[in-house]
């Protein structure tokens, strides 16, 4: 068994990495490759970042100051995947503020009038296929647990149970700020512990919470088999699907970030394939992967990932 990539975040707020001012006809050739690639899925990862919006918010607007962008993304997106015929989850809105300071329950009102006005605006699309938690978790806490839980139960109840994603990252030794050039920290959750706590909030995200995918580049590449296969037996567990976010850009350079080196990608589908994980969304493809992107050895990681695809 392989471990393909079957979805693609999109990063189109790219507050941490560059954006590339693509137009419709961009993003069309850029789908088109996707498709090339035997991607099915695009999960917005952010529909808003502060006062950065990819749709024009009547909600973050005038209740956050948003900026109004030049182009409606959603709806762009929306069209090419019905084009393409490719599924579309929605990203919620990270108000780098609320979260950042522990004010779950501001987060959590904010989002839910979002999840309201973009299921009105955006619902009746038939490539409209659920949602995306954008906010990221990786030990317990309590006020981010009922965070995923209020967020979750609400996307469910106004779409009549469509499916709802997150992707969690390992609190290891790679968990460092990307606006520092330092790579590695000393410190690192263990094994054990991160399989308790996520034993526990596995159980508290029971319906609500439908597919896990661990971010998988925080951890040494010998240890992420093991933290694999605790993930994937844990989802088993609690009836979650699970799937690995293979990261598509490195980690281990103090530039902050570049393309992966195709060995480092491919040993990581392979430890996924290991611990029965059969797919894979990556972060992300545009940039880091796709022969369209401004980063010219990403078409070559591109190149070098159909190769594997198809290899028999």
């Amino acid at each position: 068994m392989k471990t393909l990539i079957k979805a693609t975040f999109l990063d189109e707020i790219s507050h941490d990495i560059p954006h590339q001012n693509w137009g419709e006809e961009e993003w069309d050739s850029d789908f088109r490759s996707m498709k090339s690639m035997g991607i099915e899925s695009v999960i917005l990862i952010r529909c808003g970042y502060q006062r950065w919006l990819t749709y024009p918010s009547k909600v973050l607007m005038n209740e956050e100051m948003g900026y109004k962008p030049s182009v409606d993304l959603v709806e762009m997106f929306l069209r090419l995947c019905e084009k393409y015929s490719m599924h579309f989850y929605f990203g919620l809105y990270d108000s780098g503020k609320y979260w950042v300071s522990g004010k779950f329950l501001e987060e959590v009102d904010i989002n839910k009038k979002v999840i309201d006005e973009v299921w009105g605006k955006y619902g009746h699309s038939p490539a409209f296929n659920g949602w995306y938690i954008t906010q990221e978790l990786s030990r317990k806490n309590t006020g981010v647990v009922n965070t995923y839980i209020e967020l979750g139960r609400h996307c469910k109840g106004i779409s009549n149970g469509l499916t709802t994603l997150i992707s969690p990252y390992i609190d290891g030794v790679k968990q460092v700020s990307q606006y520092s050039n330092v790579t590695h920290r000393t410190e690192s959750v263990s094994l054990q512990t991160h399989e308790k706590e996520w034993n526990e909030i596995f159980d508290a995200l029971q319906k609500v919470v439908d597919v896990v995918a661990f971010q998988d580049g925080q951890v040494e590449y010998s240890e992420l088999p093991d933290f694999l296969r605790v993930n994937k037996r844990l989802a088993d567990l609690y009836g979650l699907q699970c799937w690995t976010n293979t990261e598509s850009f490195d980690r281990d350079m103090p530039i902050k970030f570049l393309p992966i080196k195709w060995d480092k990608l491919k040993l990581k589908l392979e430890a996924a394939a290991q611990a029965g994980i059969s797919n894979a969304i990556t972060f992300e493809f545009s940039h880091f992967m796709s022969p369209n992107s401004a980063y010219l050895q990403a078409k070559h990681l591109y190149n070098r990932y159909q190769e594997y695809r198809l290899a028999i």
